[in-house]
């Protein structure tokens, strides 16, 4: 596994798979805003190792809905919305206790700034009970990973999964699986 230095190029960087953990770090020692997605710290990094200079990020947290003591079944969603603790706090009330922000009712509740509350749980129990499968982020490249990897072998163990991928991740390129990642088992 290469190490994340500020030696690397920006194209070398993005040849090689560093947990968010990792990309925190640098950001860290280098000074550089540590906050956000996984996402965000590598457009922040590959930034910083093209120009040498740290990212200047304008904030968009300026939601109507931040502040919500109220909300109810008609309450619109509203733009920019965020799952805060209180509205986790409404919809476990709602749905129960094993209410969870999963990304697919995120996208949706982003999605649709103007429907309200009671639309959205309506909305959750149709996610809920879609068989259909949920698009992986690209910062889950993991997830994206196992999922791929037990798709082609449904006879091998998680085990045999993660050794795969953890071949895989050290190698520059692609971390997609392939047949021949099998090779390490």
């Amino acid at each position: 596994m290469v190490k994340l230095t500020k030696n690397l190029s920006p194209d070398e960087f993005k040849e090689y798979y560093f947990l968010k953990e990792d990309l925190k770090d640098f950001c860290r020692s280098e000074g550089l805003k540590v906050s956000g997605s996984k996402g965000e710290l590598e457009n922040r990094i590959v930034h910083y190792l093209s120009t040498g200079e740290k990212l200047v990020e304008t904030s968009t947290n300026h939601s109507s809905n931040e502040n919500v003591s109220e909300i109810s079944l008609d309450s619109p969603l509203g733009e920019n919305f965020k799952c805060s603790e209180d509205k986790r706090r409404f919809f476990e009330n709602k749905i129960g206790k094993g209410f969870k922000f999963k990304v697919k009712f995120q996208k949706w509740l982003k999605a649709n700034p103007n429907k309200t509350y009671g639309d959205a749980i309506e909305a959750f129990y149709e996610i809920q009970n879609s068989k259909e499968k949920t698009d992986i982020g690209k910062q889950f490249q993991y997830n994206q990973y196992i999922r791929d990897f037990f798709e082609n072998n449904n006879d091998k163990s998680l085990d045999d999964a993660i050794k795969c991928w953890k071949y895989k991740k050290s190698l520059k390129g692609h971390n997609r699986y392939e047949d021949i990642d099998l090779g390490i088992l």
